[in-house]
């Protein structure tokens, strides 16, 4: 194995405390948010037989050709999203899996590319697509009435000043670039003071979940985990805000007698042993290496015999938009 092969371009957030949590890593794994391959090849390196790799960009399958041969099969990639990674698992023939791990959110290489659109710091237009196809940002900073709008500000970014700058927007339109709906997100808000993020954090954050349904994939993806793990097979998941977090800390949650916010499986059985009491955070180390990794937050669960639930979204606290989408 050559030293390229084994070193990432992007090092993923908490991977020592990830591969720590779930040693000893064997048999086939499923890395279903891919990206640079950085999860993908540690756990490769640290045991697994077989890792399938899951992205729905297209950039990822291209960045990973150079160095996937160094790995002699044991990494496969595969374009499509972590919420259908139990189909691409079957058709693998990897059924049942020995893990799954997913990274949610956008990658560094999105936010770096400017041509992406994601980031306001880098002027591009408007676009957040993570697989390069579909409904893009500026369809929705354009199109959306403002009370949808101000909806997906609000539901998906937690904005509470969501009805002020859509309003804004509505105003503005046409809104082309990434630097020019930041300036009208922060003519809305305060300045921030010393440490605090920029004003058009929340909304460019609701705006890419809501382009990407990312919480509708989160969703989608655990439910998918749940039907392929073998008993005692590992999933891991790194959240970057509070709203993925109660998701996953809710599915992962054992019953504890009638609750909405605890589905059971069938006959009360639980369908989850949580290996990680509390989320796991950065440490000092890490966040001083890495400033990007200061929100994020690694759950853990083993997978008890228990059959496979129908899960509700709703009850793991997935926001669910209203409304008509259009003018």
């Amino acid at each position: 194995m050559t030293e390229a092969a084994l070193r990432p371009p992007h090092v993923p957030v908490l991977l020592g405390p990830l591969l720590s949590v779930c040693a000893p890593v064997s048999g086939v794994w499923l890395d279903g948010t891919f990206g640079a391959g950085g999860y993908a090849r540690a756990l490769a390196g640290a045991g697994a037989a077989r890792v399938i790799g899951i992205d729905r960009d297209p950039a990822a399958l291209c960045l990973a050709e150079p160095w996937l041969p160094d790995w002699q099969g044991r990494i496969l990639l595969r374009e499509g999203t972590f919420g259908e990674l139990d189909r691409i698992a079957a058709e693998e023939g990897a059924v049942p899996l020995d893990g799954v791990v997913l990274d949610l959110g956008v990658s560094s290489m999105q936010l770096d590319e400017a041509e992406r659109g994601f980031s306001f710091g880098k002027e591009a237009r408007l676009d957040m697509r993570m697989s390069q196809s579909g409904t893009s940002a500026h369809d929705l900073v354009n199109q959306a009435a403002e009370e949808h709008l101000a909806d997906i500000l609000f539901l998906y970014g937690e904005e509470r000043a969501a009805r002020r700058i859509a309003r804004a927007i509505v105003q503005a339109r046409p809104v082309e670039t990434t630097t020019e709906l930041a300036a009208i997100v922060a003519a809305c808000l305060p300045r921030p003071g010393p440490g605090q993020s920029h004003p058009a954090t929340r909304t460019f954050q609701a705006l890419r979940i809501a382009v990407n349904d990312e919480y509708g994939e989160l969703a989608r993806g655990l439910a998918a985990a749940e039907r392929v793990l073998r008993p005692g097979g590992l999933l891991a998941v790194v959240t970057f805000h509070s709203v993925e977090d109660r998701m996953v800390k809710r599915f992962l949650a054992p019953p504890a007698g009638p609750s909405r916010h605890a589905p059971q499986a069938d006959g009360g059985a639980p369908a989850w042993d949580p290996v990680t009491r509390k989320a796991i955070e950065p440490d000092a180390a890490e966040l001083a290496a890495n400033p990007r990794a200061r929100s994020a937050r690694l759950r853990v669960g083993r997978r008890t015999g228990a059959p496979a639930r129908r899960l509700d979204p709703v009850v793991l606290g997935m926001p669910v938009l209203k409304g008509r989408a259009g003018r």
